[in-house]
């Protein structure tokens, strides 16, 4: 629990972190506290959103949407990376949070899904950051945006003294299924383009914090390692059970140049490295409705579970279920990942395909 920061606050964190920043005129003494009757804060964390349309700087701090008056956000990200300072009191950029959701944001712990029974305003204790994007899931954000994006978020976390575990997505709060953010990176650091998700800002944010504020990455024209491409998959179906995480074993290697990953083993790659890429999964006698969750595992070498990863949820649906899975971290030395599936119906499920396509970075 944080007192909301001052104007002087504000400034002092973002210029300290890098983050280039503007200041919208009468952003000082903006905010929905009088007109609502309710004080924002205490502050809890950051909420991140996508603006699903261009040009919305007026939209966020003066003109708000029907039945949605402004300040929409505290803060606004254009696709020059240079954060505007849109408001420093309550704004209406949340609305109704699931309190289960809020409750893991105010420990610090993953967030789970949403219980859309029990709500919170948002609008009360949580920072907002509308970033500009179509939302289109076509419409890419660039370098400088999503560096200052990790930026900003890591400054309102050193401020307050939090972690990571404060930064999160409308589309992880919300118990109205708002999808933002959301879409395609540039990059970052020595990553070239990505699919933006919350796991990696976070993972982003963890790393700016592990650092003084003064820190940036190593930027991507100093990489000049070619990456390896690895395409993994599977020469047989399978049956998986319930109840219990297995590991894919991926037992066919497709490349034009084979380097001995992962063929006829759980791992698909061994640090020290950074990968991304995707794994797209078929799944056969699914029940529908029912899940097989996905995630990603590190172990050590002599293999033991070191670290999990973020889950993916696949919902069976008829006629095979099938999903795409983003694969995206930095791994560290005499670390290797595996993928692990978990069945949570009652019955055999057919793992029909499994193919892994990464791009890996040594070191």
């Amino acid at each position: 629990m944080s007192t909301p920061a001052t104007p002087a606050q504000w400034r002092a964190a973002l210029k300290a972190e890098g983050v280039a920043f503007t200041e919208f005129a009468g952003w000082t003494t903006r905010g929905r506290d009088a007109a609502t009757g309710k004080i924002f804060g205490p502050v809890h964390g950051v909420l991140n959103h996508h603006t699903a349309g261009a040009n919305s700087l007026a939209t966020i701090a003066t003109a708000g949407r029907p039945g949605l008056p402004p300040p929409l956000a505290h803060a606004y990200l254009p696709k020059n990376g240079v954060v505007v300072l849109v408001a420093d009191g309550r704004a209406n950029h949340a609305g109704l949070v699931a309190k289960n959701v809020f409750d893991a944001i105010v420990a610090e712990k993953p967030l789970p899904k949403q219980d859309k029974t029990q709500t919170v305003d948002g609008n009360d204790s949580l920072y907002g950051l509308e970033v500009e994007n179509l939302g289109d899931r076509e419409d890419v954000y660039t370098r400088g945006q999503y560096d200052s994006w990790v930026r900003f978020n890591a400054a309102l976390c050193r401020l307050h003294g939090w972690s990571a575990g404060s930064v999160a997505g409308h589309l992880e709060t919300s118990v109205e299924g708002k999808p933002d953010p959301a879409g395609p990176v540039a990059g970052y650091g020595r990553r070239g383009p990505f699919q933006f998700t919350m796991a990696q800002l976070r993972a982003d944010v963890a790393e700016r914090l592990a650092h003084p504020a003064s820190w940036s990455p190593t930027p991507q024209e100093t990489d000049t390692v070619n990456p390896e491409y690895v395409n993994l998959g599977l020469v047989h179906s399978y049956q998986l059970a319930p109840g219990l995480w297995d590991d894919i074993e991926f037992t066919t290697e497709w490349t034009d140049e084979p380097d001995g990953h992962a063929q006829n083993s759980p791992a698909f790659v061994k640090g020290a490295a950074r990968f991304t890429g995707s794994l797209s999964l078929r799944f056969e006698g699914l029940p529908e409705g029912d899940v097989v969750q996905v995630r990603m595992s590190e172990y050590d070498d002599a293999g033991a579970l070191k670290a999990d990863h973020p889950i993916h949820e696949v919902i069976g649906t008829a006629g095979g279920s099938y999903a795409i899975v983003p694969l995206t971290k930095r791994l560290a030395a005499s670390r290797s990942m595996r993928v692990r599936l978990l069945n949570q119906s009652d019955e055999q499920v057919e793992v029909a395909s499994a193919v892994l396509t990464v791009l890996v970075w040594e070191g």
